[in-house]
């Protein structure tokens, strides 16, 4: 069994291999890349990634990345493809195979017929005289010294290399689309990702009471305001409703801290008279942005200049944004 010092060197040793490799990889970047880039964004069709084995995996996640940053992209299974699934392939498609050797028995049948309907070839390959790198009309190099593998038989260092490389395609098809927060937010509506780049501070805020009183209203009604609303807090508005400040459980305490008679006391006494606010527009992220600057768990929300409502801690938390 290993010791415990070469089980982290070998960690390390793997690491490093795979860094070396995607290092090489942007080496080899050329004006074959450019064009990849260039014949996608033109294109009026998807992009269809197909590979074998571990190279197959990693054309799965290169789809993945490719509809979510606003490329179509279709994973066709190389051994699948040759019993029937090069029906998906349309006249405008480009196809991305990836090979690590680029001569696997399934690549040198399924070429071929890739070749015969004329779309655009793209080889991602590992070995640049192989039969795909020979026949694919342009590559995307991801030549490498060695797999992390002490056998250099289990593809890691090579996978890796494909998927930094694909990354890098994405990225790029991405910037030249200009494709922004906006977009991805169409795209990833679903789960906090998504809440992030489109929940707003209104949706919140609506969800919750809207709890309110006047600066002359007495300590009394402010404390049944704040205790019937459960936010820990109440605005405090003038007759136009406009925020002229904001009561929190924290100021109850300063005030019977530092009042031996609370009696005579109002709304205006005890209110702080700087709340922090944000639109009622704005998105939920930043809306947490403020909460954890100012320390606070309270949040009021603001349409134009009017009060619109509250926003508490506990309802970034339950939305999955924190």
């Amino acid at each position: 069994m290993k010791s415990k010092k070469s089980i982290i060197q070998s960690a390390i040793s793997t690491l490093e291999l795979e860094a070396a490799a995607i290092l090489n990889v942007a080496r080899n970047i050329n004006n074959d890349f450019e064009k990849i880039v260039l014949s996608i964004l033109e294109g009026k069709g998807r992009v269809i990634v197909t590979g074998i084995g571990k190279s197959a995996i990693i054309a799965q996640k290169m789809v993945a990345t490719f509809n979510s940053t606003g490329t179509p992209a279709i994973f066709m299974h190389a051994a699948d493809a040759i019993h029937g699934d090069l029906g998906m392939i349309q006249v405008d498609d480009i196809v991305i195979c990836l090979s690590k050797s680029g001569n696997t028995p399934e690549i040198k049948v399924l070429v071929p017929l890739l070749k015969t309907s004329n779309n655009l070839l793209i080889g991602m390959v590992g070995e640049l005289n192989s039969f795909l790198a020979e026949q694919a009309d342009l590559i995307l190099n991801t030549s490498f010294e060695k797999e992390a593998c002490p056998h250099n038989l289990a593809p890691t260092t090579s996978t890796t290399a494909q998927l930094a490389l694909g990354d890098a395609l994405a990225i790029c098809l991405l910037e030249c689309r200009e494709f922004n927060e906006a977009d991805f937010a169409k795209y990833h509506p679903g789960g906090s990702l998504g809440k992030k780049l489109y929940l707003k501070a209104r949706d919140l805020a609506l969800s919750n009471e809207k709890p309110s009183i006047s600066p002359s209203a007495s300590v009394k009604d402010v404390l049944i305001e704040i205790s019937k609303n459960r936010l820990g807090a109440v605005a405090v508005v003038d007759a136009a409703n406009q925020v002229l400040g904001v009561i929190t459980d924290g100021d109850i305490r300063r005030m019977l801290e530092n009042n031996d008679s609370i009696a005579g006391l109002k709304a205006e006494d005890i209110m702080g008279r700087t709340p922090k606010s944000i639109q009622f527009d704005a998105l939920a992220v930043e809306a947490l942005d403020i909460i954890k600057q100012n320390n606070i768990t309270q949040l009021l929300v603001l349409e134009q200049n009017t009060y619109f409502g509250i926003i508490h801690l506990h309802d970034l938390l339950n939305e999955g944004i924190v």
